[in-house]
């Protein structure tokens, strides 16, 4: 494993491995996975940072949850909405927009993400496997079917048009499976030359598994994270710092050498 800091927020404290943009200049298919990190660069608060204030008082079983729903989906519906707020100001950061460049230069490239809050595909990326839904979408609680519009009656939740049932936003609560046709696409993307983790804790599993797997199958692993995760010891490159700062400068340096 070579681990290389990356702490200051300058391009030219960035020292990426020869070693790392060889194999990277080489391989022919690229799959990364994000998480939360990324998004917290753009001013998207985590999970966890996004129950304080007025909804410090409540816990993740009461806000995110199927049963919390059932019990109380006005409550549910209006913090949700309040997370909706954040994410619509937020902007995709240099990391996001790094990514959106990783795809053009790699024929072969997936990218898996743990975000809700969409700003790959804002910034620019047209390949997005979303592990846990998408903050900005709607779905009917009974059917699971996708709902752009509705009726603006004054409801909260809304109901769906087509059955009457509550709406709801598409992300997975705790309790729930991740969709499995995702999950399949991330399995499948871990057959790769080379594999990145960005800004994920990998705690969080299934979702956590997938440098692993990626590493079975003889990937070339990287971990881009500010903070040691449990899987910064069996990545083969660990690049120390935020994805923001890093990313811009792997991408130009792996662009130079594909030239």
């Amino acid at each position: 494993m070579l681990n290389v800091s990356a702490s200051r927020l300058h391009s030219y404290s960035v020292t990426i491995p020869p070693e790392l943009i060889q194999k990277l200049a080489n391989a022919k298919k690229v799959s990364v996975l994000t998480g939360a990190g990324v998004s917290a660069e753009s001013g998207v608060p985590t999970f966890r940072d996004a129950q304080t204030g007025l909804w410090a008082k409540y816990s993740s079983e009461e806000l995110a949850t199927p049963r919390a729903f059932k019990r109380n989906p006005k409550l549910v519906w209006e913090w949700y909405e309040w997370r909706r707020q954040l994410v619509a100001k937020a902007k995709p950061n240099p990391a996001h927009l790094a990514l959106a460049e990783m795809e053009k230069v790699f024929s072969r490239f997936e990218l898996i993400t743990q975000n809700v809050d969409g700003l790959h595909q804002l910034a620019g990326n047209t390949r997005v496997i979303e592990l846990h839904g998408n903050i900005k979408r709607t779905k009917c609680f009974d059917e699971g079917t996708i709902v752009s519009s509705w009726a603006d009656n004054g409801d909260f939740p809304p109901k769906c048009p087509a059955c009457g049932g509550l709406l709801r936003p598409d992300v997975v609560w705790f309790e729930e499976p991740l969709p499995e046709s995702e999950m399949r696409l991330a399995a499948t993307a871990t057959n790769c030359d080379v594999f990145l983790s960005i800004g994920t804790s990998t705690v969080v599993y299934p979702a956590a598994g997938l440098p692993s797997e990626a590493l079975a199958r003889d990937a070339t692993v990287v971990e881009i994270n500010p903070d040691p995760t449990p899987f910064t010891p069996k990545a083969h490159f660990v690049l120390s710092g935020a994805a923001g700062v890093v990313l811009p400068v792997l991408v130009a340096e792996v662009k130079r050498r594909r030239q």
